[in-house]
């Protein structure tokens, strides 16, 4: 399964609890925009509403620009497609206190477009540091070997 898209920010602004693999409800134009690696996990997020899960502000350009509906918008939310069980228990842990739904990846699994979301808690500004140190002294390590 090749990444389709991916969110790296998300691992250095948030820890990582949990991942759970949630469907995307798409239009034709879009799974061919996403296929052709054209779709931006940058900034975007999953929230409840009426008791679906829902992503928010994930670009999806055209993937023909001239042949697209007027009014076509490449943020629009897209609803998430889960289980009633696994949302029931998402509902629990959202819950609980500065828990967020960040998507980390976009893939295909046997030919379906699949989003991998990270059930994270943001990081204090020392972690972030804490990380970026820690990433120069073993680009320094490789280096010297």
């Amino acid at each position: 399964m090749a990444d389709l898209a991916e969110n790296r920010r998300a691992r250095f602004d948030y820890e990582i609890e949990d991942t759970l693999e949630a469907g995307v409800e798409l239009t034709g134009q879009e799974v061919k925009s996403i296929k052709s690696g054209r779709m931006n996990l940058g900034g975007s997020y999953a929230i409840f509403r009426d008791g679906e899960l829902s992503l928010l502000n994930a670009d999806v350009p055209p993937y023909q620009p001239n042949n697209m509906k007027e009014g076509y918008d490449s943020k629009r939310s897209r609803r998430l497609l889960l289980h009633k069980e696994e949302l029931k228990s998402l509902i629990g842990k959202l819950n609980e206190k500065s828990y967020t739904f960040v998507p980390l990846r976009a893939y295909a699994k046997k030919g379906i477009i699949k989003i991998e979301l990270g059930i994270a808690r943001s990081k204090k500004k020392g972690d972030k540091r804490e990380a970026l140190k820690k990433r120069a002294v073993e680009r320094d390590i490789q280096r010297e070997i």
